[in-house]
């Protein structure tokens, strides 16, 4: 029997919504490598489901449709979840994010539970934060 879950998908996949999606995934694409492997927009032009690969994980997301009642942190005044990464540079992959343009919110240090470790937030109101382990 073949599997019932797809290839490259974990248990647990976090889905979010944005107020324009397809800024997002430009910017997701920029700032953590994501690569697209899944898009479906609605006739008039939405994103109804985008699947992105961002290192071994995927990440789904859509735009907003407040007339089901989808709509992202912005619209509700903040997130109550933070997406967070486990990368082999932290260093690096955080470069590349603020260089991509999201904003530091607690800046990237060694931290006394092992862990280089910040956040980021980026423009659509979603936190972000990346580590890597200080000992292997």
């Amino acid at each position: 029997m073949a599997s019932r879950i797809p290839a490259g998908f974990h248990t647990l996949t976090p889905y979010i919504v944005v107020d324009d999606a397809k800024a997002a995934i430009e910017l997701y694409k920029a700032a953590f490598g994501a690569e697209v492997t899944s898009l479906a927009n609605t006739p008039d032009g939405k994103v109804m489901n985008a699947q992105l690969k961002i290192g071994d994980s995927m990440l789904m997301l859509n735009d907003e449709f407040p007339e089901h009642g989808v709509v992202g942190p912005k619209k509700i005044g903040g997130t109550a979840v933070t997406l967070h990464m486990y990368v082999e540079d932290v260093d690096a992959a955080w470069e590349r994010a603020v260089a991509a343009g999201l904003e530091v919110g607690f800046p990237l240090a060694d931290q006394f539970w092992g862990d280089r470790y910040g956040q980021l937030k980026d423009s659509f109101g979603h936190s972000w934060s990346m580590a890597s382990k200080l000992q292997g």
